[in-house]
């Protein structure tokens, strides 16, 4: 090992820097493109990245030269002894490296690039890592759903201690609950996990969440969820029901809420600290699965511009949800052609735009007139998970209404607690 000019590194490399007294020692990452000219950025043995700022004419330790198939070669040996947990890859930031000649984020391709990016997730398990899909989750349609839970099924009945879905963003509520619904019986946990930031910034929260899912998995309970950051920091995660969830914001790590329903849990991921709440434990037996999806269901927005052609064109679909106004209102005029659909055999169901809150159709006279239409009040069921809920309703070949209105998963609420 020698010490080099910062000039003479390459991407890749593995060098030791030290800066104001503190040594730091990692893989040099591509310069990203909104950076300042005098950061470098290190991914460090744990994972996380790191910007350093460095003067001009400063050395580095050059302590390896960077690998083509580093990923690969670097993959962490597994220990049999410890809980064997699936990881099913389904794309997505969480789902991604840099690659390093040229800077680009691409998906994972192997379970090695997945182990050589999270190197500590076999000190915590034995993880057992399949690429199901290779989708950014705004790609994500119906049938991606019935493929992901079908693959959960497979995975739970072959002896493992629970399932870890790496999920792009964006659409993660949509398949937290369609997989909620779908897996009839759930004995272990169901993890759906996925980061805001991508592992080539320095804020990247792909690594944390990650660990803090293998905790979840590990511990005793059941039921499919969602753990993402609580905060800002790098403490605490919390836990999602898979049908209560929903992404609040466009790229803060904290963008994932619980709505109409406090968190089911928490996970400090670096502490090993997990505290939960009214969820039931692991159990013994198989997972089933159940129903599939009709993805011909149209999500309407109620707005003012909203008109009669709006409705007519969804009614060409096997079903429609409204996301009203309020208490589950629409513009009065729209009532009878809503009313007409209903007659034609198409449901429609009713959830509110505001998200907090419930669906009351009892207090004034447009919401008793909705009623006597046909309309189904879905109380508090968020807009997505009522979409998701009667597409997979529509397959049962049971009472539409008495579906949607029956709690099956924790996706309605007897009475407000937010």
């Amino acid at each position: 090992m020698r010490a080099v000019p910062l000039t003479e590194v390459s991407v890749g490399d593995r060098i030791r820097l030290e800066v104001d007294g503190r040594e730091y020692e990692g893989i040099l990452m591509p310069r990203h493109r909104f950076g300042g000219k005098d950061i470098i950025t290190l991914k460090l043995d744990n994972g996380y990245n790191i910007g350093i700022r460095v003067i001009k004419g400063k050395k580095a330790v050059l302590v390896k030269r960077g690998v083509e198939d580093e990923r690969s070669v670097k993959a962490p040996k597994v220990d049999h002894k410890k809980p064997r947990i699936s990881i099913i890859g389904t794309g997505g930031t969480i789902a991604s490296f840099v690659e390093y000649t040229t800077g680009a984020v691409h998906p994972v391709e192997t379970a090695a690039e997945v182990l050589y990016l999270n190197p500590d997730i076999a000190d915590r398990c034995n993880p057992g890592v399949s690429i199901l899909l290779n989708k950014l989750s705004e790609d994500m349609v119906p049938k991606d759903w019935v493929k992901i839970a079908e693959a959960v099924t497979a995975e739970l009945n072959s002896g493992v201690e629970g399932v870890i879905i790496a999920h792009g963003t964006d659409t993660m509520g949509y398949t937290a609950a369609a997989l909620s619904f779908l897996l009839d019986r759930v004995p272990k946990p169901v993890v759906i996990v996925g980061s805001q930031r991508s592992s080539d910034r320095p804020s990247s929260d792909a690594h944390l969440n990650l660990l803090a899912a293998i905790e979840l998995v590990k511990a005793n309970v059941s039921g499919v969820l969602v753990v993402m950051h609580e905060g800002m920091d790098d403490g605490r995660c919390s836990v999602h029901l898979g049908t209560r969830v929903r992404k609040m914001h466009t790229s803060r790590r904290d963008a994932f809420r619980s709505m109409n329903s406090p968190p089911v849990g928490w996970v400090d991921p670096l502490r090993k600290c997990v505290e939960l709440k009214g969820l039931p434990e692991k159990q013994d037996g198989n997972a089933t699965r159940i129903g599939d999806m009709e993805p011909r269901v149209a999500l309407l927005y109620v707005n003012p511009a909203l008109t009669e052609d709006d409705l007519l064109h969804a009614a060409s679909k096997k079903g429609i949800v409204l996301a009203g106004t309020g208490l589950g209102h629409v513009n009065s005029e729209l009532i009878p052609v809503i009313g007409d659909i209903v007659r034609q055999g198409v449901p429609v169901v009713m959830t509110s735009q505001c998200l907090y809150g419930t669906v009351n159709s009892h207090v004034y006279s447009n919401g008793r007139k909705l009623l006597e239409a046909g309309v189904i009040p879905c109380g508090d069921m968020l807009p997505e998970t009522a979409l998701v809920k009667l597409m997979w309703a529509l397959t049962l070949g049971e009472d539409i209404r008495e579906s949607m209105t029956t709690d099956m998963v924790g996706e309605l609420g007897s009475r407000r607690v937010v």
